[in-house]
């Protein structure tokens, strides 16, 4: 079996577009990835058909540790646009590589490791403003199933926040909390927004809300920095969905600059490189929750991933908070209800793109907001 074609699909979902990857063998067999990247969808299809796609054609999909590891090793200057479309390819390999074998991915990986897989919901809090406005949408979420939330209550701080900007990052906080209870895990969102010293004044004024982890609250590329946070804090540290290398994982993990390793499959390098990371973690103790604010495609490949993945924590899951049209994508789609993740049954990923509804929504030039301006609440929280 040799692959014989590479096509890409460009579609549109609010605040992102989406890129699609689908590759054809010589058998008629298909395998579908995902490379969709904020701000740089178009950058990531033409290296796909100007770099990458003359590098798979004619190769077997089964030979996916030499066909990813040299497409790495040859990127050469890295980083997460070429990175992304080398994942997207490579999970497009494992799709097929399931179908040929008849089984679903994550069998692939390890097979079943888990009794259950956990979501916890992001993108929930578009359109709240005032902490009223998040207590609403927090309960909605509650009643939807889940027992873990995500959000990002600071607005646009850049680095310092007056008393005033933290009283009203606090009060938001609080009010999610009162909102959904004690036993719904709160996970808190800084984007590696602030400084030392302000992620660590404001860490100390929402340790009373107990937040399951405080994601990103410095530059995620200082794993010193994010190392001091961790030491100064009570409550665990999230990070990694912006560490790409296999090397700076593993620094990560050294380090234990963090308790909770948040690296997407999407942008890694694919699920081959991830089992390489959840090996790196494991003697370290360090827990995975798998990043994932992207498409159908990219979400249904981290599942997989969970299912084999023992120390996954929980897994992210926008998809129920997206445009309307999200599910359309593809078929075969219902992955998750009442905050828990089904088990795939179908070989591979176990889903197709739905070319019709891909079309029907043509991309938009950048969509996705600055979250350090004000068009990151214009946009955001008018959704």
């Amino acid at each position: 079996m040799k692959i014989t074609q590479l096509e890409t699909f460009l579609t549109h979902a609010g605040l992102r577009n989406y890129l699609f990857v689908r590759l054809t063998t010589d058998t008629g067999l298909t395998g579908i990835g995902e490379a969709s990247l904020e701000w740089q969808d178009r950058a990531v299809q033409s290296l796909l058909r100007e770099w990458v796609e003359e590098r798979v054609l004619g190769a077997d999909p089964f030979d996916i540790e030499r066909l990813v590891g040299d497409l790495i090793r040859d990127q050469y200057q890295g980083g997460a646009t070429i990175l992304t479309a080398i994942s997207g390819v490579e999970i497009a390999l494992w799709d097929l590589i399931g179908k040929a074998c008849g089984q679903p991915v994550y069998k692939l990986l390890g097979g079943r490791a888990r009794e259950h897989l956990p979501a916890y919901a992001n993108g929930w809090y578009g359109g709240a403003v005032t902490p009223s406005d998040y207590a609403a949408k927090a309960r909605a979420v509650v009643a939807r199933g889940y027992r873990a939330m995500k959000f990002d209550p600071f607005g646009t701080a850049w680095k310092e926040m007056s008393a005033e900007a933290m009283q009203e990052a606090e009060a938001i906080v609080v009010a999610v909390r009162e909102a959904v209870g004690d036993k719904v895990d709160l996970m808190i969102e800084v984007h590696g927004r602030l400084s030392v010293e302000c992620a660590v004044e404001m860490g100390r004024r929402l340790g009373h809300c107990r937040p399951a982890w405080y994601e990103e609250p410095v530059s995620p590329w200082s794993l010193d920095l994010l190392r001091e946070v961790k030491q100064r804090l009570p409550f665990p540290i999230a990070a990694g969905e912006r560490v790409y290398s296999l090397e700076d994982f593993s620094r990560l993990a050294s380090l234990r600059a963090c308790d909770i390793v948040q690296l997407d499959l999407a942008h890694c390098g694919g699920l081959s490189v991830g089992k390489k990371v959840a090996a790196l973690m494991q003697p370290q103790d360090l827990r995975l929750a798998p990043h994932c604010s992207i498409g159908p495609v990219a979400l249904c490949a981290a599942i997989h991933f969970g299912w084999s993945t023992p120390h996954v924590l929980v897994q992210e899951n926008f998809g129920d908070f997206d445009v309307p049209w999200r599910r359309d994508f593809v078929h075969g789609w219902d992955p998750c209800h009442n905050g828990e993740y089904h088990l795939p049954t179908r070989p591979g990923l176990g889903i197709e793109l739905n070319e019709a509804a891909i079309a029907a929504h043509p991309p938009q030039r950048n969509p996705f907001p600055s979250l350090w301006d004000g068009r990151w609440i214009k946009e955001f929280t008018k959704a």
